[in-house]
């Protein structure tokens, strides 16, 4: 997933370079969104493996 945020950052990159303004606001918009959720995904990942302990 935070491959995809990355590549439509890429792309509002480009995009807005070249003078395509609506691509590039809404390629950073999906970005923005993708990179969200890999966040909330890794926190709660994270504190559900905290929340084990540790059991050998």
């Amino acid at each position: 997933m935070l491959y995809y945020a990355l590549v439509f950052l890429l792309i509002a990159l480009v995009a807005g370079a070249l003078g395509f303004g609506f691509v590039a606001f809404a390629a950073a918009g999906i970005a923005k969104i993708l990179f969200m959720v890999f966040l909330v995904l890794f926190v709660v990942s994270l504190v559900m493996h905290l929340s084990r302990g540790r059991t050998v």
